[in-house]
């Protein structure tokens, strides 16, 4: 995405950004480091400039960073800067600091140094309404207010009736810095100052000077806010002095903290990293020790369980190979051995020597036709097309096409299924492939003279189809892997009844995929007992 043409291009941005930023820390840095040394700051029109230039330097850094961030994309997200987690963990720490730093501040401000100014002003105000009387006489006693002008000492006299003979014999100075001392001051009826601070106007804080009943003056005293003594500007920079050091102090045990907690972190961090790592490569055999219970360790556990899954899948993988190695090099073997022993002239071509052949090979397609269907159904491949379907009906059709080799093999075949039709959403032909390769493995294994029962049930939304059969029984401890590819409690009697035990494999991948369920538990028959549960399709 091409960038706006009002951004600043990225080298220039860049360059203006440090410029505006020096310029910020220069400044801002002069003015803590002159606070904090208790130097005097400029006053008046000076101070005032300097604030303004500080102030539009520090606007202008912000839409300047701003600007930057979006012009240079890679200032804020560039994978090149790699933040490590002690760093974020520093910095949520130092901002949560300076909050409270700062929430403080504006606390100490707002009770401290207003409640300091109330009784700065409040002592002043009592002074006033000590000094009226004074000042009252004196201009009764003169007739006017000339005996003030110029004569600094009378005024002192008047406000402080026992004054300070050090304060009376050194030359106090009147300038826009006066202390407390002359913060007070006298401006007759028409607001103009007489004596005293020349500072004080008609915004001052004053109170009338009453002669026989009428206002022959005021007598006021500039707020505290705009002029402090020295000792008042000294004590609230030590005030301030004092929140600095609490606040470097406070960056420093931050630092200190972020140091003591992060190592642990980190420590495990790094472990799941490279345990990781190790995985990608091959090695599922790594397990991280779970060493706490928080979402660290949640996380371990979860990188095990993952491990643990992996190598599960590596392990079958393997076995999955050597099977599929072993099953089709058996009918090839026998092909091949009957093949070369027509070729030496030891077995003549006849047809029982051509009806083995045959045997094998059919053997062999129908384990690949097996291996396909498994493979197919594992990826989701399969084409199932889901409509609704009566599973009483498909169920019944299964039975039909078995039941002559049942008779055949001399087993009987027994149906508790109500004729009431259950509607399910599925596949017909996944459906009838399922019930016949159930019924396949029941005709197979089930001893001769034994008994195959199917009984079909519903409830209020799922539809139970029963397999059971008669001895021989599959151990208890064998049972959970029956579902397993190539899995046989017999090998070389299943080999040789024609299953390639993938049967109950492909069976369980089409039940999953309609959203069902297939578990095998023994039958009191003596066999094995084959539930499936399929849910019913909303009328």
């Amino acid at each position: 995405m091409e960038q706006p043409a009002i951004l600043v291009p990225k080298v220039a941005a860049s360059k203006i950004f440090r410029d505006t930023r020096r310029k910020i820390l220069v400044k801002g840095g002069m003015n803590w480091i002159m606070e904090f040394l208790d130097v005097p700051m400029m006053q008046g029109k000076c101070a005032r400039n300097m604030e303004i230039a500080f102030r539009t330097d520090f606007t202008l850094f912000g839409v300047q960073l701003a600007v930057y961030s979006l012009s240079t994309p890679a200032f804020v997200y560039s994978p090149a800067m790699k933040i490590s987690l002690a760093f974020k963990l520093f910095s949520v720490l130092l901002a949560a600091c300076i909050a409270v730093f700062a929430a403080q501040a504006i606390i100490f401000r707002i009770s401290v140094q207003e409640d300091f100014f109330d009784y700065l002003s409040f002592q002043e105000q009592e002074r006033i309404s000590e000094a009226l009387p004074r000042f009252a006489n004196a201009y009764r006693e003169h007739g006017n207010w000339n005996f003030l002008k110029g004569d600094i000492r009378t005024f002192f006299r008047l406000i402080l009736p026992q004054p300070d003979l050090e304060m009376l014999r050194r030359e106090l100075p009147i300038t826009e810095q006066t202390g407390a001392a002359v913060r007070m001051g006298v401006l007759d009826i028409h607001m103009k100052r007489i004596a005293g601070n020349q500072l004080l106007d008609e915004n001052a804080v004053r109170r009338p000077i009453v002669v026989g009943g009428e206002t022959v003056g005021w007598l006021g005293i500039v707020p505290i806010q705009r002029v402090l003594s020295p000792n008042e500007a000294r004590f609230l920079a030590k005030q301030r002095k004092t929140w600095l050091i609490f606040g470097a102090i406070s960056v420093l045990l931050i630092a200190l903290l972020t140091f003591l907690l992060s190592r642990p972190v980190l420590r495990r961090v790094h472990n799941l990293a490279r345990a990781t790592r190790l995985l990608a490569s091959g090695d599922y055999k790594i397990r991280i020790p779970v060493e706490t219970v928080d979402e660290i360790g949640a996380l371990a556990q979860d990188f095990n369980s993952l491990a643990q899954a992996l190598e599960l899948n590596e392990r079958a993988r393997r076995t999955f190979m050597a099977d599929i190695s072993h099953e089709l090099r058996t009918p090839l073997a026998v092909v091949r051995a009957e093949l070369e022993a027509v070729q030496d002239g030891v077995r003549e071509p006849n047809a029982q020597a051509l009806q083995a052949m045959h045997q094998e090979v059919n053997q062999l397609g129908t384990l690949i036709d097996d291996l396909n269907d498994l493979a197919l159904t594992d990826v989701g491949a399969l084409a199932y097309r889901r409509i609704s379907i009566d599973v009483v009906t498909i169920l019944n059709t299964a039975l039909n096409g078995m039941q002559g080799r049942f008779a055949s093999a001399g087993l009987r075949l027994e149906r508790e299924i109500d004729d009431s039709p259950l509607i399910i959403s599925g596949d017909e032909r996944r459906l009838l492939q399922l019930f016949s390769n159930i019924l396949e493995n029941a005709l197979r294994y089930t001893d001769v003279g034994g008994l195959v029962r199917i009984a079909c049930s519903s409830t209020a939304r799922t539809v139970q189809i029963v397999f059971e059969d008669s001895a021989p029984g599959v151990p208890t401890d064998k049972l959970p892997f029956l579902f397993e590819r190539f899995y046989r409690v017999e090998e070389s009697r299943n080999r040789l009844s024609g299953g390639s035990g993938l049967g109950l494999a492909i069976c369980r991948n089409i039940v999953e995929a309609h959203e069902g369920r297939i578990n095998v538990h023994p039958s009191p028959l003596g066999g094995l007992r084959l539930t499936i549960e399929l849910g019913l399709a909303i009328q």
